[in-house]
């Protein structure tokens, strides 16, 4: 399995849950992903166990029509990229173009700030389920669940199902 020539964006914000950004990040480059990280501005972001990792570009500097995919990691940094008028629009040209918009956890209140969940079935943690069915989705309690373009996995635990998805997406 090569992802070469693939371009992948993982978003990054403060208080990121470190696992759901390093191991798709590090799993997409395995893969031989071209993959960067997308941020408000570029520095250093913490994870909420104290990791950090760098911005390779900002969102200012990302275009969705350079990208084949893009990632959002949960914790509780959704809930700040949210707040970022830009990184929600960048989901919405992604979903517009049918590429694989992968969330985990938290990930998918950035698919409901960019509304593109009405009618659609998707999974994050059970903490924003009613966020997620108030924004139009089916809710589902299942590892991965793929709609279309849209990729979503509940917490840590499922990450080699969603990294396995992902790259299936990518690969066909």
């Amino acid at each position: 399995m090569s992802l070469k020539g693939k371009k992948v964006a993982v978003f990054l914000e403060n208080m990121y849950e470190d696992v759901e950004f390093w191991y798709p990040y590090l799993r997409m480059k395995e893969a031989e992903a071209d993959v960067s990280s997308v941020a408000p501005e570029k520095h250093s972001y913490k994870g909420k166990r104290g990791t950090s990792a760098d911005a390779d570009m900002t969102i200012d500097q990302a275009s969705a029509n350079d990208f084949h995919a893009l990632i959002i990691p949960g914790g509780y940094s959704p809930d700040l990229m949210r707040r970022n008028p830009d990184m929600v629009a960048f989901v919405k040209k992604m979903n517009d173009g049918g590429k694989p918009i992968a969330t985990i956890c938290h990930g998918g209140w950035m698919l409901a700030s960019a509304r593109i969940i009405d009618g659609r079935s998707v999974t994050g943690f059970f903490s924003i389920k009613d966020d997620l069915v108030n924004a139009g989705a089916d809710f589902r309690d299942d590892e991965v669940v793929v709609d279309g373009n849209l990729i979503t996995s509940r917490h840590p635990g499922d990450l080699p199902a969603f990294c396995k998805t992902i790259i299936s997406a990518l690969e066909s």
